[in-house]
């Protein structure tokens, strides 16, 4: 089963079971899904589903942080149910030790030595990371490493 159909299998146990939060979320995801199917035109791989639950993760996010802002714990508390609800069903992302381990990998192989090789050290570290790499603590980490030489 791909992890479209687990989703949509995953929608319908939660509304037979009348949870309402996971649920609405799951449609949500499915009808953002669906959309990205009508607008590249062909049936979604893995990857593209998990690249349109990543972007419905930094909404959520996003949004957390502009609630907290606002002072709406209310809404914060029903952006984060949502986001547990999303987060579920990436891969466990690296953490920061595993993230740095990579960085210096991937400066090593590429010979980078400046902050002007930044273009070429990122996409091999989200390639190699598939998806289980946070891009802006990747960003950080290369900077950190090519702007002190280490």
């Amino acid at each position: 089963m791909n992890l479209m159909d687990r989703i949509q299998a995953d929608m319908y146990a939660a509304m037979k079971a009348k949870e309402k939060v996971r649920a609405g979320t799951l449609r949500t995801v499915l009808s953002a899904l669906k959309d990205r199917r009508i607008e590249i035109r062909r049936d979604l791989t893995d990857q593209d589903v998990l690249q349109v639950l990543r972007t419905q993760v930094k909404q959520r996010s996003d949004s957390i942080e502009q609630y907290r802002r606002g002072q709406r714990p209310d809404l914060v508390e029903q952006e984060e149910q949502e986001l547990a609800v999303i987060q579920a069903y990436l891969p466990q992302m690296m953490n920061e030790e595993d993230v740095k381990a990579l960085v210096a990998d991937v400066i090593r192989e590429t010979g980078a030595t400046s902050l002007a090789d930044m273009r070429l050290v990122m996409p091999r570290i989200l390639e190699k990371g598939a998806g289980r790499v946070d891009g802006k603590l990747a960003s950080r980490l290369v900077r950190e490493a090519l702007s002190t030489g280490k």
